[in-house]
């Protein structure tokens, strides 16, 4: 006699959140969310699996052990049921990513006074139109973000994202040397210059047990490479196309620069010409 295999697509869970603010300006009750939500499943003919409750915490962002419970155990079960949207989140960005990670685990989301349910072609669809408009407001916030950045270089105020290059460090929001880091660098400029090539550079490093930014043994000629061409090290930051000269102490002088860049016959970066006038001049190859 073959067993019959259980059902595993109606397997459903209830999450009911409240938080304090909630509690005192809207009167939601834990236990009348989920007294309602059992009353919705059994109509629906959901096997009810769990109950996670997360009591006085807020929904605008995820540190909430109940809702970290249920995920972690995406796998016992298929639907997520809630009583409104903004019992699972408050944050539009995290309420997008959750669905995300549901449809990528074959999950489904229902919510019960907006009669949103993933588990119906209507329900998909909405959710669909919900995540495209999601991304377009992302879209526009980065095109917002850019231009800004973009003003940002084109004025030479302030400093632009961007990761810390080896021989200097962040404090206080202000750019400073690492006086060890800054010390290799010059170093590695003046062995350029005297004629050493990029393996020797990196040979000489490794042989003077000198360690990368992460801490690592081995250098690679790409990474010299990098740090060399980097104009930062002669006090000047950039942006995408844009130079421009940095609030801090250099490491080297634009004319040493500015002779190394020429050895390496680099095409695609700039000469720092004086401190009132940047220009890029490519190298013929």
């Amino acid at each position: 006699m073959r067993v019959q295999e259980e059902k595993t697509q109606n397997r459903a869970i209830i999450y009911s959140r409240v938080s304090t603010e909630d509690q005192a300006k809207e009167g939601f009750s834990l236990a009348a969310q989920e007294e309602r939500l059992r009353a919705y499943c059994t109509a629906k003919d959901w096997e009810i699996r769990n109950v996670y409750i997360d009591d006085g915490y807020s929904g605008r962002n995820t540190e909430r052990p109940a809702y970290k419970k249920m995920m972690e155990d995406m796998d016992q079960w298929d639907i997520l049921v809630v009583m409104k949207m903004d019992r699972i989140h408050r944050n539009s960005k995290n309420f997008t990513m959750m669905m995300e990670m549901l449809k990528e685990n074959g999950k489904e989301f229902t919510s019960m006074q907006e009669a949103f349910d993933t588990t119906t072609a209507m329900g998909r669809f909405v959710m669909d139109i919900i995540q495209r408009i999601a991304q377009l407001e992302s879209e526009q916030i980065g095109e917002r973000v850019y231009v800004g950045m973009l003003q940002k270089a084109k004025e030479g105020s302030g400093r632009l994202g961007f990761n810390i290059p080896y021989g200097f460090d962040i404090l206080d929001d202000e750019i400073v040397q690492v006086p060890g880091e800054a010390a290799t660098v010059r170093r590695m400029y003046e062995l350029y210059l005297e004629g050493s090539s990029l393996s020797q550079i990196a040979k000489y490093l490794m042989d003077s047990d000198i360690l990368t930014k992460t801490g690592k043994r081995t250098w690679q000629k790409k990474t010299i490479s990098r740090i060399l061409s980097n104009p930062m090290n002669c006090g000047y930051l950039h942006w995408e196309d844009i130079i421009y000269k940095g609030d801090y102490e250099p490491i080297t002088d634009p004319e040493t620069f500015n002779r190394v860049q020429g050895l390496l016959k680099r095409g695609d970066f700039f000469f720092v010409l004086n401190d009132e006038r940047v220009e890029s001049i490519p190298f013929e190859t």
